[in-house]
C-alpha cells in the first residue's frame, strides 16, 4: 500500500492562515499591553494575505483533495471573502473598545483567527468529519471569546449557558450524521446523498436527517432552537456579540447547503416541510418579541433570528435561483450586522455601555453624520427600498412566488412589515427624542471611516445591486456544472 501525497493547493489559504496564527501566537507571548499594537497588524496582515490567496486562485471547477473530504469551489471561495472582510471589519470595531475594558489582549486575535480557520474548513467541508472539525474549531474558540472578559460574572454565564447548549446541539448533529452512516455506509456528502438515493425510503435516514437539520439550527440561532443567541448577545463584551453575530452565520449557510443539498438532496421532500415550520416560528418569534427589547444588543438577536428566517426561505425552495437568493440574504446580512453593532461599540466608551435603545436619544445632535449612518443600517434591516435590505428581502420572495409558495410570500410579507417597527423606533430615538448626553464620540479615525464605508456601501450597493445580486446568481449554476 503506497501513500499518494494529496493535492495541496486547494487548501493553500487555510494552511496559510493556520500557519500565520501560530505565528501571531508566538509574537504576542513577546509583546506588552505596550507593544500589543504588533499582535493587532500581524492579524490582520493574515486576513489580507489570506484574501489575497484566496482571491487569486479563485477557480469556477470544483476541486476535491485529502481523498473527498475537502473540496475548493467558487460558493466557498465567495463565503470565504466576505469571512475574511468580516474578521478584518471586527478588529478595527473592536481594538478601542477591548483596550478601554482591558481586554486588549493577544487572546482575542489569536481565538478570533482560529475561530476563522474553523468557517473555512467548514465552507469547504465534503465529509461528515470535516464538518464537524470546522464547526467545533469554531464553537470552541467562541465560547472562550464570550469568556473573555474574566471579571464579568454575566460574560462568565453566558460562556457557560453556550457551552452546554452547544455540546447539546453537537451531540444532535453527530447522532444525525452516525444515523446517515448506517444507512449508506460513508461520510462522503456525494456518496451519503448517492446511498439515499438509490434506496426506497429509508425513516433512519429521514431520522437522521431530522437531527442533522436541529443541530443546524441550533448553529444558524433557527426558532425552536434560538434560546441561546439573545442571552450570549447580551452577555458576551460588544465585541464578542460582533464576531458571533456575524461571519459564522456564511459558514453556517454552508454547512446548511453542503449537508441539505449536497449530502441529503434526493430527501428534500422530506426536509422542505420542517424548514418551513422553523422559517415561519424563526420570523414570528424574531420579529414580535424584539417588539418588546430595550437592550440593543437583545434587540438585534431577535432581529438575527428573523433574518435566519428569511435565510431558510430560500433553501427551502429547493432551486439553484432560491439557493443563490439564500447566498445573496447571509451575505447582505453580515454587513448589515457589521454595521449595526459597530455602532453600538461607537457609542460606548470606559465605563459605559451603549446597549440600551435610550442610549441613541438625540444622536443626530451629537453627530449628524453617524446618526445618518445609522439610520441606512435600520432602514436596510428593516428592508425599505432602495436600502440593500430591501433586494435581499425581494430576491427571496421572488423565489418563493416563483415555486407556487405565494402564502408563505405573503406571511413573511407580514412579518416584514411587524418587524419595521422596532427598527424605525430607533430612528425615532436618533432623530426626533432630545439627549442630555453632550460627550463627543470617541473611536478612532480607522474605525469612524471604515465604518462610515460599511453604511454607505449598503447605500451603494442598494442603489446598485446588480453586481453582487449576479455574482450570487453564478454560483449554483456554476456548481451544477462541475459536480
Amino acid at each position: 500500500m503506497t501513500f499518494e501525497m494529496p493535492n495541496l493547493l486547494p487548501a493553500l489559504p487555510e494552511m496559510f492562515l493556520l500557519t500565520m496564527t501560530c505565528v501571531v501566537l508566538v509574537v504576542d507571548l513577546f509583546t506588552t499591553d505596550r507593544t500589543r499594537g504588533a499582535t493587532y497588524i500581524l492579524a490582520q496582515a493574515s486576513l489580507v494575505g489570506t484574501f489575497i490567496i484566496t482571491l487569486a486562485s479563485w477557480s469556477e471547477v470544483a476541486q476535491l483533495t485529502f481523498n473527498g473530504t475537502f473540496v475548493r469551489d467558487s460558493m466557498g471561495d465567495l463565503l470565504k471573502l466576505f469571512v475574511y472582510a468580516g474578521v478584518f471589519t471586527v478588529f478595527v470595531y473592536s481594538r478601542d473598545y477591548l483596550r478601554a475594558r482591558d481586554i486588549y489582549k493577544g487572546e482575542f486575535f489569536v481565538l478570533a483567527l482560529f475561530a476563522t480557520l474553523g468557517m473555512m474548513v467548514m465552507i469547504s467541508a465534503h465529509n461528515f468529519l470535516t464538518i464537524y472539525l470546522g464547526l467545533e474549531l469554531l464553537s470552541l474558540c467562541l465560547y472562550a471569546l464570550v469568556a473573555i472578559q474574566r471579571d464579568s460574572m454575566r460574560a462568565s454565564e453566558s460562556a457557560m449557558k453556550y457551552f452546554v447548549l452547544g455540546a447539546i446541539a453537537s451531540g444532535m448533529l453527530l447522532y444525525g450524521m452516525s444515523m446517515l452512516y448506517g444507512v449508506t455506509g460513508s461520510l462522503d456528502l456525494a456518496e451519503v446523498n448517492r446511498g439515499i438515493a438509490g434506496q426506497q425510503r429509508n425513516m433512519v435516514a429521514v431520522f437522521g436527517m431530522v437531527f442533522v437539520i436541529v443541530g443546524v439550527a441550533f448553529k444558524l440561532g433557527a426558532v425552536p432552537f434560538h434560546m441561546w443567541v439573545p442571552d450570549i448577545y447580551h452577555g458576551s463584551p460588544t465585541a464578542t456579540t460582533l464576531m458571533i453575530g456575524t461571519a459564522p452565520k456564511l459558514a453556517a449557510f454552508a454547512m446548511l447547503m453542503r449537508l441539505l443539498v449536497d449530502g441529503m438532496g434526493t430527501l428534500q421532500q422530506d426536509w422542505t416541510p420542517i424548514l418551513v415550520i422553523l422559517a415561519v416560528l424563526s420570523m414570528a418569534i424574531g420579529n414580535i418579541v424584539a417588539i418588546a427589547q430595550s437592550n440593543i444588543k437583545r434587540m438585534l438577536a431577535y432581529s438575527t433570528i428573523s433574518h435566519i428566517g428569511f435565510l431558510l426561505l430560500g433553501v427551502l425552495t429547493g432551486t439553484q435561483s432560491g439557493y443563490s437568493a439564500s447566498l445573496f440574504y447571509v451575505i447582505v446580512y453580515m454587513l448589515m450586522g457589521l454595521g449595526g453593532f459597530g455602532m453600538i461599540i461607537l457609542m460606548s466608551r470606559r465605563g459605559f455601555e451603549a446597549e440600551n435603545i435610550e442610549d441613541f436619544r438625540g444622536l443626530n445632535e451629537r453627530s449628524p453624520w453617524f446618526a445618518f449612518m445609522m439610520l441606512i443600517l435600520m432602514f436596510s434591516m428593516a428592508g425599505v427600498p432602495p436600502f440593500l435590505g430591501f433586494w435581499a428581502k425581494l430576491a427571496v420572495l421572488a423565489e418563493l412566488v416563483e415555486v407556487d409558495l405565494i402564502w408563505l410570500a405573503a406571511v413573511a410579507v407580514i412579518f416584514s412589515i411587524i418587524g419595521a417597527y422596532y427598527y424605525l423606533r430607533i430612528v425615532k430615538q436618533v432623530y426626533f427624542d432630545s439627549c442630555e448626553e453632550s460627550t463627543p464620540l470617541e473611536a478612532a479615525a480607522d474605525m469612524r471611516v471604515l465604518l462610515s464605508i460599511n453604511a454607505l456601501g449598503i447605500l451603494v450597493l442598494g442603489l446598485f445591486p446588480g453586481q453582487l445580486l449576479a455574482l450570487c446568481q453564478g454560483i449554483f449554476p456554476a456548481l451544477a456544472s462541475a459536480s
